[in-house]
């Protein structure tokens, strides 16, 4: 599988008062990680993907994270980012969030690839063989 890297540069607004970065920020960074990864592995952009498709993009269903060591304003932190499994309309991304060679978090997010019909509510789809085959 293949695992891509996405860089962050950790701002002042991203931290609290204590210089500590503000625990959302790293599922925000994780969530653009996530769409960072299907362009490294050539999927083409959403806004392409739905006028091809009908895909609007891969919603969350489910994150876990767990967090290891903290960083602050100034640190750059590399998001690795791989697909862990893949299910028949859902699968598993896994983010290692790293400042050099140090592990501050590992997330887990369950998604899915889904299509928004026009009056309807959004429907997962299975996914897109070509999609599996770019990031495989």
């Amino acid at each position: 599988m293949k695992t891509t890297v996405y860089e962050v540069k950790v701002m002042f607004g991203d931290c609290d008062p204590a210089g500590i970065v503000f625990f959302p920020n790293f599922s925000k960074w994780m969530d653009a990680s996530s769409l960072d990864f299907f362009m490294q592995c050539g999927v083409p952009p959403w806004r392409e993907l739905k006028a091809s498709h009908g895909i609007i993009g891969t919603p969350l269903l489910e994150i876990h994270t767990k967090f290891m060591r903290p960083a602050t304003y100034g640190d750059t932190l590399q998001v690795h980012t791989s697909i862990e499994s893949w299910a028949a309309k859902t699968f598993v991304q896994k983010h290692v969030v790293m400042k050099g060679d140090v592990v501050l978090c590992e997330g887990r997010e369950t998604r899915a690839f889904c299509v928004h019909p026009e009056g309807g509510r959004l429907q997962a789809i299975p996914v897109p063989d070509f999609i599996k085959d770019k990031c495989n």
